[in-house]
């Protein structure tokens, strides 16, 4: 195969991201496979061949989605959009009796509700199917078969198939959360700013629903994160492979590890979080390699001579009020100090009031987003 008919087989990809963590991002997708990766705000850009898309979407734990591109356009409002998206043969990518749905993200002076500019793009694909085959699909928000996102950024407008289809932070092990769930991707990511060695015991003493116990197992075990996914947005696009799908599942599931290099603990003060925990990590088969525990805080002891522990307590934008957690954050600086020596502390918090009562000096410090709230995790190394 001469270098023009590689060419031919790669494409251009966008993986969307939460804001702060596009670098991350791009570390996971470059040891995927893929090239000429390059971070965006809120995504990262990469190029790769099918196999590398269906890998991305099995495997990368810190990402919301995959985009396709089709096209690129001017687009100032929305007459010249819907006479843009009409120029695409979209039978390549459709036919009447698939289900459709269509996403919509940013806008500008003219495209202002993402409500309207999808319903433009999703009648202009209609109109072209009733105009060709005197059919038309039938609209599906929930798992379409093909789902379109249209995104717009001041006079341009991009529009993309969604290889995804529902967002990958939702694994599928998680029906059961806590009342304010760390999101999937941004547990994974925590694991990876905190360089967590999947070697030494890992601890989360306010784990609630077990989202970062799980992630920690799920790294540490060398699980494909879309392994209980029910289906992929890929799936129903009409090239796509299944001999190529089903190899690739195979081999995640080949190099799954059977046994934990060392423990994973969680604990909390709840007995009904905890049962959710445990029947989340049951769903991804990993109830007999993490142990949850009840425990009140103030019996919280090191369960080993070192070890990293990640944390997410509330700060009081969801869950509590943030003038009566100071006391919780002062313990758990006070517990770290006096019983944890050796190990490596992560805080995450949105609450720098609150930060202040853990009483300990940070060895660093890192800006990420828990959705909309601004974030810092905290570093502490206790000795």
């Amino acid at each position: 195969m001469d270098r023009v008919e590689i060419a031919a087989l790669m494409n251009h990809y966008f993986a969307t991201v939460a804001r702060s963590l596009e670098s991350i991002a791009a570390q996971e997708i470059e040891r995927l496979g893929a090239s000429q990766v390059r971070p965006d705000f809120a995504g990262v850009h990469f190029v790769g061949d099918k196999a590398t898309l269906y890998r991305v979407n099995l495997w990368a734990r810190t990402i919301f989605r995959v985009l396709v591109p089709l096209r690129e356009f001017y687009c100032p409002n929305a007459d010249i959009l819907y006479r843009e998206v009409q120029k695409i043969s979209w039978d390549k990518y459709l036919q009447s009796h698939n289900t459709l749905a269509v996403s919509c993200t940013g806008g500008n002076q003219k495209l202002n509700h993402t409500h309207f500019t999808a319903l433009q793009v999703k009648n202009a694909i209609v109109d072209q199917q009733r105009r060709k085959f005197g059919q038309r699909s039938t609209i599906a928000p929930q798992n379409p078969d093909l789902l379109v996102n249209v995104h717009i950024q001041q006079q341009r407008c991009i529009l993309s198939l969604d290889s995804s289809g529902t967002s990958l932070h939702r694994r599928g092990y998680h029906p059961a959360m806590g009342a304010a769930p760390l999101k999937e991707t941004l547990a994974a990511a925590l694991l990876e700013i905190a360089d967590w060695n999947t070697s030494l015991p890992f601890l989360d003493p306010l784990c609630g629903s077990g989202t970062l116990p799980i992630e920690a197992g799920l790294k540490a075990l060398n699980i494909a994160p879309g392994l209980w996914r029910q289906k992929f947005g890929f799936e129903s696009f009409p090239d796509f492979d299944q001999e190529l799908w089903q190899q690739l599942l195979t081999q995640a599931k080949k190099e799954r590890l059977q046994q934990l290099k060392a423990p994973i603990w969680g604990s909390d003060r709840d007995a009904e979080v905890l049962t959710q925990a445990r029947s989340n990590s049951e769903r991804c088969g990993l109830e007999h390699q993490l142990q949850f525990s009840q425990t009140e805080l103030a019996q919280l002891e090191a369960p080993a001579g070192c070890g990293t522990i990640v944390c997410n307590p509330p700060y009081g934008e969801r869950l509590g009020v943030a003038r009566e957690l100071g006391a919780l954050y002062k313990m758990l600086g006070d517990i770290f100090k006096q019983r944890f020596k050796g190990w490596t502390a992560f805080i995450l918090t949105g609450n720098k009031e609150l930060a202040k009562q853990v009483g300990l000096r940070t060895s660093a410090r890192f800006r990420v987003y828990n959705g909309a709230i601004a974030c810092t995790l905290l570093k502490y190394e206790l000795y």
